[in-house]
Formats: structure tokens, sequence, C-alpha cells
């Protein structure tokens, strides 16, 4: 899929937001990108996520044991790349403030892991969810994300697919451009849409 093919998918979901947003990373931006719009429709979704996983075959990265995401983000496209790949999914899930597995999940020692998220930004949840992996006893040999939303700039420690890049500035709250600053902020996202 090309760069605008994807931002197509986004943009027909109405998952191409803006405004002024507070990202679950702190940071604030003109843009938010609502992933869970766009793989709510579950042909879009196996569409996307198989030229994603086309990326990640292409990638030489050998065999692949399964996929593993962080939640909630990455559960419908860490459960639809595993679909893609023919292997298992789990998720981690944030206790106490700490990504862990839960609901009888486990990683076998040595297995080889695919993490998947929807989009990556400072790439800050996605490093928590490979060293949760490396607790466990998983080895992640890739990465994958629908957009990267640094540009590029993002590194988890792995190799990263990206279906497309964008560049989207984001700025500390104490650092706003006045044009982002007059404009009210929201938090969308899974961990809620507050002002």
């Amino acid at each position: 899929m090309t760069h605008e093919e994807v931002l197509n998918e986004f943009r027909a979901a109405g998952a191409l937001l803006e405004g002024h947003f507070i990202l679950s990373s702190g940071l604030h931006s003109p843009r938010y990108l609502q992933c869970a719009r766009v793989l709510m429709d579950p042909a879009r979704a196996s569409r996307l996520c198989a030229a994603l996983a086309d990326q990640v075959r292409g990638g030489g990265h050998g065999k692949i044991d399964m996929v593993v995401s962080p939640a909630m983000g990455g559960v419908v496209v860490g459960y639809e790349m595993a679909r893609q790949l023919g292997v298992p999914s789990i998720f981690f899930e944030r206790v106490d403030g700490k990504l862990a597995l839960r609901r009888g999940f486990n990683i076998e020692n040595g297995a080889r892991v695919l993490m998947v998220e929807d989009i990556v930004t400072t790439g800050l949840s996605s490093r928590e969810c490979i060293e949760g992996i490396a607790h466990e006893g998983g080895i992640t040999v890739a990465a994958a994300c629908l957009i990267n939303r640094s540009g590029g700039k993002a590194d988890v420690g792995v190799p990263l697919h990206a279906l497309t890049s964008l560049d989207v500035p984001t700025f500390a709250a104490d650092a706003l451009p006045p044009e982002l600053a007059a404009i009210s902020a929201y938090k969308p996202g899974s961990r809620g849409l507050k002002k």
C-alpha cells in the first residue's frame, strides 16, 4: 500500500482528526489517528494488516512464533496481524502502572515474537512491551505498526515495520505554539476523552 492509500483508509473511516489532542505520552499534537475507527471494519483491518504482514514476511526475520501487543490500542491490530501470519496473539495489560500478562497468557522461553501496535509516536509503549516480552523469556525479532507517527525517528530497539510514516509535530504542555494553545485540548483514545 502507498502512503496515500493508507491515509485514505484512515480518512474513509473518519480516523484522521485535526484539532488539539493530548496523546497517551502526555505530549500535545494538532493531529490524532483514531485506529479503533479504522479497525472496526473487519475488511479494512484485513486489508491494512495483510499489507503490513507482507512487509514483515519480507523483512528477513525468520520464523515468528507469536504476536504480542500492548493493550488496548494493540489488541485488535495484533490479533489481525497474528491471523494474517498464522500464529497466536496475546497482549500485555497495564497493572499498577506496569505492563503484565494476565488471562493465563504466557510466552514460552525462546519464543520468537513480533510486537505489534497500532501507532508508534515516541516508541515508549513499544519499548515497554518489548521489555516485558524479554522478561517473560521471549525474543522480539521485529515490531510493526500501522503508522509510525514519529516520522521514522522513534527507536524501539528492534526493526520497526510501518505501513507508512507521518511526521506530525508534538509539543510539551509548556511549549505549545500559539495556534495550538488557542484550541481546547482533548485526550482521545482508550484512556478516555477528556478536556
